[in-house]
């Protein structure tokens, strides 16, 4: 049987690696009880909450930092030394015997996971030219919404084995799977003239398009994250549903469907650009523009079948946006910053995220959570007429 061509062998391998870095990240949520009768401390809500609120604050702090780091230096051992250590902090995890144990591991789990996605998405953009990119991107991407999905499964684990047993098994594959990519990855050359010129950031923060693009996705992301979070309680609350069922059937619809959006998405993307240098912004706006009612109809949804629907129109909408944000990034900015930017757009997403889960939080002690969802169709309205206005790409690949 003949392999796929090596670029298309790049982003299945990386694809493989994302999906482990959301499961490592998602498997503390969703092993909470299992892990609290070994570990008092963590039936502490607010302390729990302070697992997650650290490994987000230094993610998100690290993300541009460890962009900076990738345009600079060979990209294949900065992906597979993140990999490792990822991989290794989740393996330590199942022999931590205390609440500050597990706080320091993720704190590291938040430097090391910041290191892989610029690096990752740089290395795809440089491998797949303008013809594949946006597919490419989107295929890798499946490996994030898979990853979430999957990493409630490490509940199952817990209570089938032992919450121990979870975090080892999947480290141990990590780590070997970082052995795998020692040995098969391979960096994309780039010009030397590259690694000199990108110690001067002026040329990417002084481009306007870059800060249209830093906005949006950091608009973009408060539903995205908005969903994630809150969803499963508005489903709960809304339809007087236990959180067992609520919770699979909100984080399914959004994975799944997000998914087959960001594939979608990248097809559809990779076509237009051929006829019209607009046609990924196109793609990416068609895919907001699919949020916005779908926010509207979650704030406002009476029965739990038109909440579903929206969640999955909120989903497909959301991946046909993600798939071509760094292919869109590459029409403004040479390889030289594209880690760097993706780094920022990285963070600021993050940070966005960490601030309406707080502000829905409140919305939610008030009971107005829906109202929140609703609300956020508005904010996402106003970074879509901005994208539309003034992302004018001039070229399919900007080089220099």
């Amino acid at each position: 049987m003949r392999l796929p061509d090596w670029k298309w062998q790049v982003c299945g391998m990386l694809l493989l690696a994302t999906l482990l870095n959301y499961m490592d990240r998602q498997m503390l949520a969703t092993m909470r009880p299992a892990m609290q009768v070994d570990i008092k401390e963590l039936q502490s809500a607010s302390n729990f909450g302070s697992l997650m609120a650290i490994f987000l604050w230094i993610y998100g702090f690290m993300s541009p930092v460890s962009g900076f780091i990738a345009d600079r230096m060979n990209r294949k051992w900065l992906i597979t030394i993140s990999l490792l250590i990822w991989s290794a902090v989740t393996y330590g995890m199942g022999y931590a015997t205390s609440y500050h144990a597990i706080y320091w591991l993720r704190a590291i789990m938040g430097v090391s996971e910041a290191l892989y996605i610029p690096a990752g998405l740089s290395l795809i953009a440089d491998y797949h030219g303008p013809r594949s990119r946006s597919l490419a991107i989107g295929i890798h991407m499946t490996g994030l919404y898979a990853g979430q999905a999957l990493g409630g499964f490490g509940a199952v684990m817990a209570h089938s084995y032992s919450w121990q047993t979870a975090f080892h098994t999947l480290g141990l594959t990590g780590i070997v799977y970082a052995f795998w990519l020692v040995a098969l990855l391979k960096e994309k050359r780039r010009p030397a003239s590259d690694h000199q010129a990108n110690t001067q950031l002026l040329p990417l923060f002084g481009s306007f398009p870059f800060w249209i693009l830093l906005i949006c996705f950091a608009v973009a992301s408060l539903p995205g994250w908005a969903a994630r979070n809150w969803l499963p309680t508005l489903v709960a609350e809304t339809f007087h549903l236990d959180m067992s069922t609520a919770g699979p059937i909100s984080t399914i619809t959004i994975a799944a469907s997000s998914l087959i959006g960001v594939l979608f998405g990248g097809l559809v993307s990779d076509k237009w650009v051929r006829t019209n240098l607009k046609g990924r912004v196109y793609t990416s706006s068609i895919g907001l523009l699919l949020t916005i009612p779908a926010l509207l109809l979650i704030g406002t949804g009476q029965t739990a079948l038109s909440v579903v629907t929206a969640g999955f129109c909120f989903g497909f909408g959301y991946g046909m946006f993600d798939a071509n944000n760094m292919p869109i990034l590459c029409q403004f900015i040479s390889p030289t910053y594209r880690a760097t930017a993706y780094g920022c757009m990285n963070m600021v997403g993050v940070f966005a995220g960490a601030l309406v889960t707080q502000v829905l939080g409140r919305s939610s002690d008030t009971g107005h959570l829906g109202q929140g969802f609703a609300v956020l169709a508005f904010i996402v309205a106003g970074a879509l007429i901005l994208q539309l206005c003034f992302l004018k790409p001039l070229y399919n690949d900007k080089q220099i």
